[in-house]
């Protein structure tokens, strides 16, 4: 049986934008992963009569409502109230959430005072969706065909209590297995990944394929529904070998989080040391290698040269090149990543230089014109990048990321 879910986040300060709904995004996130689809995310303030109206709304138009926010002890912690006289339901005093919010408040030595026992009157009949990450447990009924779930706002209770304790619960709704492998690429925005792969998207139907855009590429999900996980993999193995063939070298792995995860584990399956010579990233490449566990055995060092002097005078580029090249150029590139590999004592080295903007530099270069080198052995490559004329920022981490993508393509045998 398909089933349809509506979320109803709870709160004023959504409303007012104090606060960004993250809630929404992963709970839908999930839901895809279970194959429930999701048509409408509404977003109602601390207000029970608004809270009720949209529970009326949403359950004429879905058969699960899972609502995040206002469970908690204060006055406008409303949910509970509203969403059982919706359902006709009465809230009674559940001792055991009782207990678990005074072990709770006796773990962090502090008194637990009487507005806290209301997050323990919970509908009647429910099932107790217990709390491990914070004092108010959330909430699992079904009531005239509408299958309800209630968990608290705070992004971090509210991820936990999603992924432990409301897809379990889902799951046992559901009359088989979903499963899902997701197809990672780097350089490819999603209607050119539609494109290419829009004859395979349409044949299918168990499993299916849908791409999502990514700010450094596009993710295609493959999800197959079956009785056993093992069959549901089964399904979706053929259709990710065809995406890989179809994506090429575009594809950076498979149920992978980054491309700086990516190399990292290829760095360290084949025993080798990176270095990185930065100016225009400003060091962000290094960054986003040390932001993983485990990159201390890989990497070696950076060096941000921001100035020519420091290029000169640390890495070693020559005064000739800077001169007669500028720092924005392949040669000035190329001098960088040999001459961070030579300083750092690394395997492979890879440097950035360009011109991040707002404005161009003396030599007229344009925003978003940045060249990448990389060194390994006694050769060096440079790729020449155009980000075109977007935000500062973006034109870093545009060329962080290409910078990384290129020390991939080593590992891979593909330059």
């Amino acid at each position: 049986m398909s089933h349809t879910a509506e979320l109803i986040a709870v709160g004023t300060e959504l409303l007012l934008g104090s606060i960004a709904n993250t809630d929404a995004q992963m709970i839908s996130q999930g839901l895809s992963e279970l194959g429930i689809n999701v048509y409408y995310h509404t977003v109602v303030g601390d207000n029970p009569e608004r809270v009720r109206q949209a529970v009326d709304i949403a359950r004429n138009r879905a058969d699960i409502l899972i609502t995040t926010g206002g469970l908690g002890p204060t006055c406008d912690d409303l949910t509970k109230v509203a969403i059982a006289e919706a359902f006709g339901k009465q809230l009674v005093f559940h001792e055991p959430s009782a207990q678990r919010i005074r072990d709770r408040f006796a773990a962090m030595e502090r008194p637990v005072t009487e507005n806290n026992y209301q997050q323990a009157m919970l509908p009647e009949g429910c099932t107790v969706l217990d709390n491990d990450w914070g004092t108010a447990p959330g909430v699992a009924f079904e009531a005239d065909g509408t299958h309800v779930i209630m968990l608290p706002g705070p992004p971090r209770e509210c991820e936990m209590m999603f992924l432990h304790r409301a897809m379990p619960y889902l799951q046992a709704l559901s009359d088989g297995v979903i499963a899902s492998r997701t197809v990672k690429t780097f350089g490819i925005g999603e209607s050119a990944a539609e494109a290419l792969l829009r004859d395979l998207m349409n044949a299918l139907h168990n499993p299916t394929l849908a791409p999502y855009a990514k700010p450094t590429g596009t993710e295609l999900r493959i999800t197959a529904h079956a009785p056993t996980r093992e069959e549901a993999l089964a399904l979706i193995a053929p259709v990710e070998q065809q995406v890989k063939e179809i994506l090429g070298d575009r594809v950076i792995g498979v149920d992978v989080n980054s491309l700086e995860e990516v190399c990292l584990a290829l760095l360290k399956e084949k025993g080798l040391t990176l270095g990185t010579a930065e100016s225009c990233t400003g060091g962000l490449i290094a960054k986003l290698i040390t932001d993983l566990p485990g990159s201390s055995a890989v990497l070696k060092g950076g060096v941000v040269s921001y100035t020519d002097a420091v290029k000169a005078g640390v890495l070693g580029v020559p005064q000739d090149l800077l001169d007669q090249y500028g720092a924005v150029s392949p040669q000035v590139a190329e001098a960088m990543a040999r001459g961070a590999k030579q300083v750092l004592g690394c395997d492979i080295a890879v440097s950035a230089t360009g011109i991040a903007g707002p404005d161009s530099d003396d030599r007229g270069n344009p925003v978003g014109l940045v060249y990448l080198g990389l060194a390994y052995e006694d050769q060096c490559v440079v790729k020449e990048f155009h980000a075109g004329k977007v935000a500062r920022e973006r034109v870093r981490r545009m060329s962080a990321h290409t910078a990384l993508d290129l020390v991939r393509r080593y590992l891979t045998g593909l330059l």
